[in-house]
């Protein structure tokens, strides 16, 4: 039996998907039993349990072959993390309770970054999660392909706004799709101790790639455009977030260069799923 969280995501949902493809059982760790009848139907355990509840997860994950961990995203955390704080430590007394055969935690590329930004979450939860002694894998991925889900509406106006700069600085990407399904080849994998496995796509891709792939698919020209930096703060809050300086450090790091793998480019797995694929599947879901 695999536990799975976030199965009712994206991530999840693929890691999920992969597993019972490959004929291994399932149970889906949700918040919301209700949200989760989807997976029960397809044969999955049902468990309910939130992330930091230490001991609804320990029931969740006891018995299991292995562990899938995916902690929901927080893009406004407080200033001193405490948010993240309190869920490495609910999650690592979960998981040393329930002492599962293995464990995938989903981490991010750059989660060795020395300087404070908004992936300095996953580091805090990477370092409570280390002094357990139990296989641990921190899968770090690349900036989510996906995320280009809020460029759809501006394409189609003809302009994409770019955070990522220089507009032909190549970014490491990744589909959603990668990420499950080699989340899911490394839970059926067998390993000891605590090793990290950086994944990106096929090939890296620039902001102004993104804009020409949106062109190319709907038939129009599209620019990109880069948001002056001045300007990130106030959009920001704008936008409702209280504590934007986390989120404006992230895009530093990527544009500055030091948000990267800790192997490098070389010593990435790299994924098939391309990025017209997934853009292609994006332009598609904004129809319905």
């Amino acid at each position: 039996m695999f536990a799975i969280t976030g199965i009712t995501g994206n991530v999840g949902g693929e890691v999920a998907r992969n597993l019972l493809a490959a004929g291994r059982p399932v149970r889906a760790v949700v918040r919301d039993v209700r949200k989760g009848e989807a997976w029960a139907k397809r044969g999955c355990d049902l468990v309910g349990a939130d992330i930091n509840e230490a001991a609804a997860l320990t029931a969740a994950f006891k018995g299991s072959e292995g562990v899938f961990v995916l902690v929901p995203p927080n893009f406004d955390p407080s200033p001193d993390f405490r948010e993240a704080r309190t869920t490495a430590a609910t999650l690592s007394s979960a998981l040393d309770a329930a002492r599962p055969g293995k464990v995938v935690y989903l981490s991010t590329i750059g989660a060795q970054a020395t300087h404070s930004n908004l992936l300095s979450q996953h580091a805090i939860i990477e370092h409570a999660l280390r002094k357990l002694s139990l296989p641990i894998t921190f899968l770090r991925p690349g900036w989510f392909m996906e995320n280009s889900t809020w460029d759809v509406a501006p394409a189609k106006n003809g302009a994409i706004p770019s955070y990522l700069q220089p507009l032909d600085k190549p970014v490491p990407m990744v589909a959603t799709a990668d990420i499950g399904r080699s989340a899911a080849e490394l839970l059926q994998e067998t390993w000891s101790e605590h090793r990290v496995v950086e994944l990106e796509g096929p090939q890296r891709v620039t902001p102004n790639e993104i804009a020409s792939t949106f062109a190319h698919l709907l038939g129009r020209p599209v620019r990109v455009e880069a948001v002056p930096r001045e300007t990130w703060e106030s959009l920001f809050k704008l936008q409702g977030m209280r504590n934007p300086t986390p989120r404006i450090q992230m895009l530093d790091g990527f544009n500055e260069g030091w948000i990267e793998f800790e192997g490098g480019k070389g010593g990435s797995r790299k994924g098939i799923t391309t990025l017209q694929t997934v853009l292609r599947t994006l332009i598609e879901r904004a129809l319905i």
